[in-house]
């Protein structure tokens, strides 16, 4: 994912909330959120290229999404897959904090992300760029790529958003209107990340259009406080449009 915004412990029906969009070359082969036939616990998205996955869940209750953090003056030629690394969360089975603590101790073998893991009780990120590994208190919060909470344009626009748009729950269409937002952000608020001017535009609206590349797919996911999970996922053409749409539901524990 290149932009995440969630709410955990906030809302008093839905402890967890995610809105995300997956931002990805458009050449790159990718197949929708589904359970994996060799792993039947795990719902995700499939990175065909390199069979990893951008963000998951598991059938009780085990989260985890990655975002990829942007410095092209790090870039480490012939690192594995970040995408792995959300697998292997996902497959675990130790908590939140030591799940985080062994991906950090691999996490010098990869280019820069984010990833944010859940065990159902727990919910912590682990920043590869400043080593941090921590569990989060309830709150609104946003990875784009860059640190936790970076007040990008897009970021702080996408988690007002979801803030205004958790009470509108189990209707999910201003969750779906905060990932579609195309606006860009002005010049002069645009991060400097070692991209060319042109670039920084580009990437700088929560839904992006650019050469090539672009928001492949969005997803919201909700989960209840009695166990009920929706995982919703749309996918898009090279223009934006809706090319497909997928939707999956069930109870943690069932």
């Amino acid at each position: 994912m290149c932009l995440i915004v969630f709410a955990w412990r906030v809302h008093p029906r839905y402890p967890l909330v995610v809105a995300a969009n997956r931002d990805e070359y458009l050449a790159r082969p990718a197949a929708p959120a589904h359970w994996w036939p060799e792993a039947p616990e795990l719902l995700a998205g499939r990175d065909l290229e390199a069979g990893g996955t951008w963000m998951g869940m598991r059938r009780d209750g085990r989260f985890a999404a990655l975002t990829n953090y942007r410095d092209p003056s790090q870039r480490l030629a012939g690192a594995p897959s970040r995408g792995q690394l959300v697998r292997s969360a996902l497959e675990g089975d130790e908590d939140t904090l030591d799940t985080l603590r062994a991906i950090a101790a691999e996490s010098p073998h990869y280019a820069g992300f984010n990833l944010l893991m859940c065990d159902g009780l727990s919910l912590g990120v682990h920043e590869s760029t400043s080593g941090a590994v921590r569990l989060l208190e309830p709150g609104v919060y946003g990875l784009s790529n860059h640190l936790l909470d970076t007040p990008w344009p897009k970021l702080e626009r996408a988690r007002k958003a979801l803030e205004n748009g958790l009470d509108a729950l189990p209707a999910e269409a201003p969750l779906l209107a905060l990932l579609r937002d195309d606006t860009p952000a002005p010049d002069h608020h645009l991060p400097e990340t070692g991209l060319s001017l042109e670039w920084e535009r580009w990437l700088s609206p929560a839904f992006i259009r650019a050469p090539g590349y672009g928001t492949r797919c969005s997803s919201v996911l909700t989960v209840g406080a009695d166990g009920g999970t929706r995982f919703r996922e749309w996918t898009w053409d090279e223009a934006g449009a809706l090319r497909s749409a997928v939707t999956h539901e069930f109870a943690i524990g069932a």
